[in-house]
């Protein structure tokens, strides 16, 4: 499978993430663990389908921080805004298992699906170029 085929597949799942993402904006109905599990999980695919657009390998993780510095380190340019999303890496496995307990309040679920959608869009937009 070329790059860009693994790059498209990987995107295809990611917007497949991204679309059960919009079914779980009531709290009531899905906790924040559940949100932020799928959300993170949005993110890495959509970052891990950025790298093989690039013919970039990556390691087997799920820390998005490690993923996104893959591609800074190559010299792409990543908006600090999608930066911002790896604080989501800990609903990848540790907010899974334990008690999500964030003393801030809840997660703001409009805005980290608006900035996971427009990451979406800009990876759908480098496959498409």
């Amino acid at each position: 499978m070329s790059d860009r085929e693994h790059a498209k597949m990987i995107l295809a799942a990611a917007r497949r993430d991204l679309l059960a993402l919009s079914g779980m904006a009531d709290q009531q109905q899905f906790a924040d663990e559940i949100f932020g599990f799928h959300a993170q999980q949005v993110v890495e695919k959509a970052l891990k389908a950025w790298l093989s657009l690039r013919r970039l390998e990556y390691p087997r993780t799920h820390d998005l921080a490690v993923l996104a510095d893959l591609l800074i380190d190559q010299g792409e340019t990543v908006p600090q805004v999608f930066l911002s999303l790896s604080d989501l890496t800990d609903f990848a496995v540790q907010f899974r298992y334990e008690a999500y307990d964030d003393l801030t309040g809840e997660l703001d679920r409009v805005q980290i699906s608006r900035r996971v959608s427009e990451l979406v869009d800009h990876v759908f937009g480098l496959l498409e170029s």
